[in-house]
Order: C-alpha cells, then structure tokens, then sequence
C-alpha cells in the first residue's frame, strides 16, 4: 500500500482543528494559507487564512483511511465515483513552492472559458458577463441577449467570480 495526497472536506473554519489533529496522529498534512487583513471596528491584524476554504490536504494509505475520518471536522475526502480521489504529487508541489516563495498570490475560482461571471473589483465591478478567453487578462463578453449584440472587454483574471 501506497501513501498518497488527498484533499479532506472539512466543516466550515476546521482547517486548522482538522490539520493538528491529523499531526497528532503522525499524518503528513498541508494546509496552504494566504495572509490577509481583517479589521474590526477598534484594530486591524493580518491573519492567515485557508487558501483553499473548506479543504484540507493529507498524505495516507486510502485503505487505512478510518483515522483520517474520525478527526472532528472532516466531512468527507474528496472522492470520484465512490473512491477517494488521490492529487498528483506535482500539484501539491507546486502549490506548496508557492506558498514558500515571496511571490504575491490570490485564490482564483476556476472558471472555464463560456461561463458566466461576475466583476468583483474595479470600475465594472457588479457587471455581469460571459468569459470568452481566459489569461492574465480575462476577455468578459457583455450582451444585451434581446437584439443580439454584444462588446468585449479585457478585465484582470483575478477580479471576476463564477455567477
């Protein structure tokens, strides 16, 4: 039997709950964060926060896979057509190589070219459109649907969300 990385499904703000308790049980874990600024009405902290809300990532052999769902907070592992559904190596490295730089990073929603979005940030913020080409640089298609004419934009990748 092999180990392997899965992402674990975790109840809302148990990441961390979720990954000490995988350590305690001798459990490789990672658990990417993003630091960022929260205010409050009398200060402001940074604080690191899940990069990927919800999930949590662990190493371990899916047949011996009990005592990873025993931990309070897990939900589920991430699993395709009823089997636990393990993630390429090359994918944790890369998200951990990241993390570990002192590169700037941001979670994207993974979007797919024909989707409809929304723009979160900057002066189109709240328009609502479809994604034709995505990049760096989104190209966001706005139509008005009822006579059949459209105008493209580019929009930072990073400012639009599913809709």
């Amino acid at each position: 039997m092999t180990e392997e990385w899965f992402a674990l499904w975790t109840r809302s703000r148990h990441e961390q709950v979720v990954r000490e308790q995988l350590e305690r049980k001798q459990i490789e874990t990672f658990l990417p964060t993003v630091t960022r600024w929260s205010r409050w009405k009398d200060r402001k902290k940074k604080i690191d926060w899940p990069l990927f809300p919800g999930y949590c990532f662990a190493r371990f052999d899916s047949q011996q896979r009990l005592p990873v769902l025993k931990c309070t907070g897990v939900v589920n592992i991430v699993s395709f057509e009823g089997e636990p559904a393990p993630i390429p190596e090359h994918e944790i490295a890369g998200i951990r190589q990241l993390v570990e730089s002192d590169l700037a990073y941001d979670p994207c929603p993974m979007i797919r070219e024909g989707e409809m979005v929304e723009v979160m940030h900057g002066p189109l913020k709240g328009v609502v459109g479809r994604l034709v080409r995505k990049g760096a640089h989104a190209r966001l298609v706005l139509s008005v649907d009822l006579i059949g004419q459209a105008v493209s934009v580019e929009v930072d990748a990073a400012d639009v969300r599913a809709y």
